[in-house]
């Protein structure tokens, strides 16, 4: 029930039981000090009123006077009880002899109080009990003669009012604080609730919550890297994205820009107060296009948001991924091959030799028959018996023979790869096996590719007799940027195949000797 009220209601609620509290418990303060006070004016009155009765000649007289003198003790206290408004004198003798009490059937008898016996030996004092009539301060005043002898004690007592009767005494005073406590600090609860909705755009809580969680995923889900800051230069907004791309770890919202990102761009448009597109930059080493916009609201700055891509990676990543760079290359070296091919026809049947015509027709179609016949049987994917066809036409071209091992076999794929995994691994790895022969000229290239599965373990090996790998340089062949080569914007594809075995959880296995060849080795577990 409580869930489903709004935001005002609930802050109203709060309030307005944070002010009744509040004035219940000032109340029991008051009402306490009330009682106390209270307390000490009836022990100062009752030990006023029994040392009134004490000092008083006729009292001293009459109690050690006849029978009859004793008798009219109670007449001179009673004038004195009604006088001070005590509820009740009792003046004792030294036999605990009552001699005045409003109730006269008690007049004469014998007290047993347990808390007289310190008035019998000279003491003032005050005591609080509870009797028949409620709680009584009493005050006990020892009565003393010329000579200064004690003959007797009196007692005055005064009964304490009782919380319902301090309660009915101060009911006006009660009635207008409390409606007037409830009234304003009611009204002021409102008023705060529902300047605090309006604040929050009329949103509950948990509706500000979703609004801000779906706001976090949905930055996070984005491909592009996205930072915001507000008018102080202080973070608001960083995606895990441009994290990512920037190599920023931990939480960086509320920190200033510059002291995340020192080369930043972004507050500049706080500056400008304009929007700059398609802008190129560069932060460190890396080069983005990006978006920046300032954020208003109402017609007025409050931020700036930057939008941004890595363009060097997405170009690179998008030419491994969708294989654009592969089937141009495919379809380039297979029009020369197949245009080396219709020329060598075209002389043979020039010259008349038909016969040798189709019996080189015959040995090209055999061997390409042979070889989509193998692939189809043993690899169960077109993406990856693709790659390897495109991977022999290309090593024709450059001189290289690539070897695929006829025992190969490949039917399904480890979790969590799939055939885009294998094309990038198989793909880089005969790539580099391929420049690997630059500058060799001594021997025959040749590259032997071997993919073995079973139902426990797939086994890719890529082996060449290249130039092979210096071992200073082995350690570092998997990092991102890390090439032997002098051309720029190598040092991908390695760190890429170690990516992906990383996330099947595989293994890398590289055995290499430079000047005789190397073998890269990856397995994984089915």
């Amino acid at each position: 029930m409580l869930r489903r009220l709004s935001i005002r209601w609930k802050i109203t609620i709060l309030i307005f039981f944070i002010v009744s509290f509040s004035v219940l418990l000032s109340g029991m303060f008051v009402i306490g000090d009330f009682f106390h006070t209270k307390e000490e004016e009836l022990r100062q009155r009752a030990l006023l009123t029994a040392r009134t009765v004490s000092e008083l000649p006729e009292i001293k007289h009459y109690i050690t006077g006849t029978q009859n003198e004793r008798s009219l003790i109670n007449v001179i206290v009673e004038r004195v009880r009604i006088i001070h408004g005590a509820n009740y004198i009792v003046v004792l003798d030294m036999n605990k002899v009552r001699l005045s009490h409003p109730v006269p059937k008690m007049i004469g008898r014998i007290s047993h109080g347990a808390d007289e016996g310190p008035a019998f030996a000279e003491h003032t004092y005050t005591s609080k009990a509870r009797g028949e009539i409620g709680t009584v301060i009493r005050a006990f005043v020892p009565v003393m003669n010329r000579e200064h002898q004690q003959i007797g004690v009196v007692i005055a007592a005064y009964q304490l009012p009782s919380f319902i009767e301090v309660l009915a005494s101060l009911k006006v005073e009660i009635f207008i604080t409390t409606t007037l406590s409830l009234l304003f600090g009611g009204m002021g609860a409102w008023l705060l609730a529902s300047h605090i909705k309006r604040q929050m755009f009329h949103l509950e809580p948990h509706e500000i919550a979703k609004l801000l969680v779906e706001r976090t995923e949905t930055f996070n889900a984005m491909h592009e890297g996205v930072i915001a800051i507000d008018t102080d230069e202080k973070i608001t907004i960083f995606n895990d994205k441009a994290k990512q791309m920037l190599g920023i770890h931990g939480d960086v919202i509320g920190k200033p820009i510059r002291s995340v990102i020192p080369d930043t761009h972004l507050p500049e448009i706080l500056t400008i107060n304009q929007p700059i597109y398609n802008k190129e930059l560069q932060l460190g080493s890396l080069t983005i296009w990006s978006n920046r916009i300032p954020i208003k609201v109402n017609g007025q700055t409050v931020g700036a948001v930057a939008i941004f891509q890595d363009r060097t990676e997405v170009k690179k990543l998008a030419e491994e991924l969708t294989g654009v760079k592969a089937f141009v290359s495919a379809l380039r070296v297979q029009n020369h091959e197949y245009m080396n091919k219709l020329h060598t026809i075209a002389g043979l049947i020039q010259l008349g030799y038909k016969e040798k015509v189709l019996e080189y027709v015959f040995h090209m179609t055999e061997e390409q028959e042979e070889l989509t016949r193998f692939l189809s049987k043993q690899i169960h994917n077109e993406s990856i018996s693709g790659l390897l066809l495109s991977k022999i036409s290309r090593g024709k071209e450059l001189g290289i023979r690539v070897i695929i091992d006829r025992h190969s076999r490949l039917n399904a794929f480890p979790s969590p790869l799939d055939h885009h995994d294998f094309v990038i691994i198989l793909g880089n790895l005969i790539e580099n096996a391929f420049d690997s022969f630059q500058g060799i000229i001594d021997r025959e290239k040749e590259i032997y590719i071997s993919i073995e599965q079973n139902e426990e373990i797939l086994s890719l090996s890529v082996e060449d007799n290249g130039c092979g790998i210096d071992a200073q340089h082995l350690k570092h062949i998997f990092d991102e940027g890390f090439s032997t080569k002098a051309t720029s914007g190598r040092g991908i594809g390695l760190h890429l195949v170690r990516q992906i075995v990383e996330k099947g959880k595989g293994q890398i296995h590289v055995e290499s000797e430079k000047g005789k060849g190397t073998i890269f080795t990856i397995t994984f577990e089915m």
